[in-house]
């Protein structure tokens, strides 16, 4: 069986929210060990080894050998919790491997080609990845740490799918086990995006209304013509005033 990691852990008895934060307090991460017909195991892991483990992409579709105290037990990785917005690793679950059962894992998928597919580079589509990975099923020696797409061959309009990824020998996918063949990759025609004119409508909105008579004469200072106005509109109220005493005279 192939390895690429191996991790130290240590057992724990204490359990519970308490027992788990005093754990992440002094640099360690809660996990649970189960699989292969037997009890579940509490453990504990630390935390910066661990952290930089899950950095390398291998380490999701490899093989661990995780040692406890003078035992050592093949497994591997089932689900990483992560705070919401700290860089900390809150909980890890990890799965027991033995040579003759089978596991499921997610594959990552490595495409190449992009650039020069004939639907990229000569036909002015783009190249839309719609899967990163590959739910497979085999034996731990079969396990592969990637799967190679090769995408130099599609046209415009053109996609592969789960069947076309060339399959070593002993891994199984099991869409394809359960009837289903999606699309892992597309070339597709590039929309061009409507962009309105913004200069034109600003330049519509920006004209002036024609002033109502006659035009100020050049070379007028800015203002005149409104202020005109405004004393034009004034001589009327004042009139209006004057009137009011003498109809109450009348009266």
């Amino acid at each position: 069986m192939k390895t690429s990691f191996e991790l130290i852990a240590e057992f724990r008895d204490d359990q519970g929210k308490g027992a788990s934060r005093r754990l992440r307090h002094a640099g360690r991460v809660p996990a649970i060990l189960y699989g292969g017909q037997r009890e579940p195991r509490a453990l504990s892991l630390d935390h910066t080894k661990l952290q930089l483990a899950l950095d390398n992409e291998k380490f999701y579709s490899s093989i661990m050998q995780l040692k406890v105290g003078d035992q050592t037990q093949a497994a591997i990785l089932r689900d990483v919790q992560r705070h919401p917005w700290r860089n900390q690793i809150v909980h890890v679950d990890l799965q027991r491997v033995y040579e003759n059962e089978k596991i499921r894992l997610a594959v990552p998928l490595h495409f190449s080609g992009d650039a020069v597919s004939p639907g990229v580079k000569t036909e002015g589509g783009m190249m839309s990845h719609l899967k990163n990975e590959l739910l497979v099923e085999c034996l731990p020696k079969d396990l592969p740490e990637f799967l190679d797409v090769d995408t130099s061959g599609l046209h415009l309009n053109q996609s592969l799918h789960v069947s076309d990824i060339k399959l070593p020998a002993g891994v199984v996918s099991v869409e394809l086990a359960g009837g289903k063949n999606p699309s892992i990759c597309a070339v597709h025609t590039m929309r061009a995006e409507e962009v309105e004119a913004p200069v034109a409508a600003a330049a519509e909105g920006a004209a002036p209304a024609p002033a109502a008579g006659a035009a100020p004469a050049a070379g007028a200072a800015p203002g005149a013509a409104p202020a005109a106005a405004a004393a034009g509109d004034k001589k009327p109220a004042e009139a209006a005033k004057k009137e009011e005493p003498k109809k109450d005279a009348k009266k």
